[in-house]
């Protein structure tokens, strides 16, 4: 069995974050290990409070992990803090990284305070083996307005550029299907899906990064972990349990 880290905020809605990881991890088959971050207090209607953990406290629960149990794969979510930022960056360095650049909830609730584009783009994005932001993420971390396929590729060129290794642009806020741009080495990928009109969708940015953090622990190459993670992302939307009165969650128990 292999092993997966997942470095985050914790959900107690149990949709998003450390809940969603450990979740994605098990479907997996892959052995979950959780350092939190933050903690928020949300349901599927809003986040009504978010606090940040001493970035000592983080560096603690990492190195005891790192020190004992060490990942074969390691991804990033929301992070709270530059601090947090620049000592998860250092710790994981020599590891599989799958950078999710969290900057707010589904709810448009900031998670975290100071300018953490700045420090994920500085510290977090030059040491990841694949960066997966959506269009206002990456917005945020290049000052590119995304209006079209033109203006996303040059997004992902220039995050690459930054030194990440592979670039994964999520189609989720942009028109039309759902379709998900990759650049890597060896160029541009694409993985199409027919968009689902459906509001529950509380974690799908979580989800799809551990689902492909699992592959990469399990030894599958970036592409097909990443063909794998969109065919379980997708599922697990159309089958959402419906619950909640807002934003539901996805249903995790969906084919891996």
């Amino acid at each position: 069995m292999q092993v997966a880290l997942t470095i985050a905020g914790s959900d107690p809605s149990g949709g998003a974050g450390i809940q969603a990881d450990l979740k994605t991890f098990h479907q997996f088959g892959v052995y979950g290990e959780a350092v939190i971050t933050l903690l928020t207090v949300q349901n599927t209607l809003a986040v009504e409070r978010v606090e940040v953990l001493p970035a000592e406290l983080v560096l603690d629960q990492l190195q005891a992990v790192l020190d004992d149990i060490p990942p074969a794969a390691i991804k990033t979510g929301a992070l709270g803090s530059n601090e947090i930022v620049r000592s998860v960056a250092r710790a994981v360095e020599r590891f599989s990284l799958v950078v999710d650049p969290i900057l707010m909830s589904t709810h448009g609730q900031p998670l975290g305070f100071d300018d953490l584009a700045k420090a994920i783009r500085e510290e977090l994005v030059p040491r990841c083996t694949l960066l997966t932001p959506n269009v206002p993420e990456a917005e945020a971390l290049t000052g590119i307005a995304i209006r079209g396929p033109e203006e996303l590729r040059r997004t992902a060129e220039c995050l690459r550029s930054l030194g990440a290794r592979a670039v994964l642009i999520k189609g989720g806020h942009c028109e039309g299907p759902a379709n998900d741009v990759l650049l890597d080495g060896a160029g541009w990928h694409e993985f199409p899906a027919p968009r689902l009109e459906t509001r529950h969708t509380h974690g799908t940015g979580c989800t799809y990064a551990a689902a492909i953090t699992a592959g990469l622990a399990c030894g599958l190459d970036l592409i097909s972990a990443v063909t794998r993670a969109k065919q379980f992302l997708h599922q697990a939307i159309r089958t959402a349990p419906g619950f909640g009165r807002g934003c539901g969650p996805l249903n995790h128990h969906a084919r891996a």
